[in-house]
């Protein structure tokens, strides 16, 4: 089963954090379909953070149909993602993407109307 890491010192929310590398370990091959996740307990001990946390992440996944919980059994990597939840991914991926370039451009100094200006340059080359 692999490990997940969160750093509580990054400015990105523990359940961000948490989110994406389940998701990346998904996108490797590191967790294939059919796999079983550790318990929420299990997994909030392993990288101390709230149980809560974890029950908001496995929800989350479980809703754009990534994750699947039997009950009485556990949470396992959905077998064949549904065609919503490849988009629903893209979709969470794009705008993780837009917030982390427009943060950054703020923390440079630059606007939104400039970097919707550079970005409909960038589109005519």
């Amino acid at each position: 089963m692999p490990t997940f890491e969160v750093d509580s010192r990054s400015p990105t929310p523990i359940y961000a954090q948490l989110d994406r590398a389940i998701r990346a370990a998904i996108a490797t091959g590191t967790l294939k379909p059919g796999m079983q996740l550790p318990t929420v307990r299990q997994l909030a001990v392993e990288l101390s953070v709230n149980a809560n946390t974890v029950a908001r992440v496995y929800a989350q996944l479980e809703r754009d149909g990534i994750l699947e919980t039997r009950r009485g059994v556990g949470t396992f990597v959905r077998e064949a993602p549904t065609p919503q939840a490849a988009r629903a991914h893209r979709e969470r991926e794009l705008r993780d993407l837009i917030r982390r370039f427009v943060g950054d451009a703020a923390l440079l100094g630059f606007t939104l109307p400039e970097l919707i200006e550079q970005l409909r340059h960038e589109e005519k080359k």
